[in-house]
């Protein structure tokens, strides 16, 4: 059975996950200067969420950036490549939704790459609209972003 629980920015599954899908996201874009805006940290996102496999092991990860009252960014969402296509991914982004309802968020959002069809896929399937860049990502030529408004 998958497990989802709130760990630190800093632990060491989080900070594995974290660097997998950095190394991913380099070789993708062929270089390591493909996020706008300001780094994710531990101040910044206030919840980390880790997924474990029913032996322990962490396969995916994401966590919420608090923004302006009523909204979030879904941050550093990733699932580790043999567990991808299995349902991680889409229980992280429900148990985040959760997280986010219950600290009042309104309106999700988050932002992905034009070199990551599979994440667009995704988040048009779980029910996120495509809408203009914002914030940090406006302008950004390899910047896609999404909302979803919780019920």
């Amino acid at each position: 059975m998958l497990t989802i629980d709130r760990e630190p920015w800093d632990s060491t599954d989080a900070t594995r996950l974290r660097a997998a899908q950095r190394a991913e996201l380099d070789a993708r874009y062929g270089c390591d200067d493909h996020e706008p805006g300001e780094e994710p940290t531990a101040e910044t996102v206030s919840v980390f969420l880790i997924a474990r496999d029913p032996d322990g092991t962490a396969v995916g990860c994401g966590g919420l950036r608090f923004l302006a009252a009523g909204s979030a960014e879904i941050k550093r969402m990733y699932v580790s490549p043999p567990a991808r296509g299995t349902g991680v991914a889409t229980a992280v982004l429900r148990a985040l939704e959760q997280a986010a309802r219950d600290a009042g968020v309104r309106t999700l959002l988050l932002e992905t790459g034009t070199a990551q069809p599979d994440a667009m896929r995704f988040y048009e399937r779980e029910g996120y609209r495509r809408i203009d860049n914002f914030g940090p990502y406006r302008g950004e030529p390899l910047s896609v972003c999404y909302a979803r408004d919780l019920p």
